[in-house]
């Protein structure tokens, strides 16, 4: 089966019809306008520097339901600690920016383009991209990001510069899905790091289906309230 070719207007072929490695179609913009129709068609982009725009819908799909998130005993240790300060939406621009340089330095390939950083600031400039940020001693030691819909977390990525610092961020991420009634976090693809920590994965019509229950409506939300 081809993949699809975007055109200008915004809008995508059926999931259903991706390839098997979940490849779906190519090209289009990074504009908000398509990414949001992405996102909530339950379609990513992930592409590296020089190539296409690659968009994505894996199937099957990794996903954290909140109150599956598993706690274990040393993650309960380091948080008793308090040794980390947890904000939101403070230095979105640091933790994209500092998520493609870990990769970077590990030698590991990024999809996280100077034209990705841009336009993922440019979705959180319109409150629909958030990050959570951990710091140590004033020093911003690792954080996650993703983009918020209606009541789903879209997780893109996640780094740390300190043992336990995304964790403790992810952490926190779930604690605020509970309190602000986010039903799932979106986390694209399987990682055995992600499943023990309680993700699992599930079909693509599975997934499609928990889009359609917790996506209503697409508004901005405002700037993130930790509590």
């Amino acid at each position: 089966m081809p993949v699809f070719q975007l055109s200008r207007e915004i809008i995508f072929p059926p999931p259903e019809l991706a390839e098997p490695d979940g490849l779906l179609a190519v090209g289009g913009d990074l504009s908000p306008e398509r990414l949001l129709e992405a996102y909530r068609s339950g379609i990513f982009p992930w592409f590296g520097e020089g190539d296409p725009i690659l968009w994505w819908t894996p199937s099957p799909r990794l996903v954290l339901i909140p109150q599956e998130f598993h706690v274990s005993r040393r993650l309960a240790r380091v948080l008793r600690q308090n040794i980390f300060s947890i904000t939101a939406d403070t230095a979105f621009r640091e933790v994209i920016t500092n998520c493609a340089a870990k990769r970077s330095r590990n030698r590991e390939e990024t999809w996280i383009t100077p034209d990705m950083v841009n336009a993922y600031c440019h979705l959180h400039d319109l409150g629909y991209a958030h990050s959570i940020e951990c710091w140590k001693e004033n020093r911003l030691v690792g954080g996650l990001y993703g983009v918020a819909l209606d009541h789903v977390f879209f997780g893109e990525s996640m780094y740390c510069e300190t043992s336990n610092a995304s964790k403790i961020a992810l952490h926190t991420l779930v604690r605020h899905a509970m309190n602000s009634g986010i039903h799932f976090i979106d986390c694209q693809m399987r990682t055995e790091h992600l499943l023990s920590l309680g993700a699992r994965e599930i079909s693509g019509n599975s997934f499609q289906e928990l889009l359609r229950n917790s996506i209503k409506t697409i508004r901005p939300q405002k700037k993130w309230r930790l509590q």
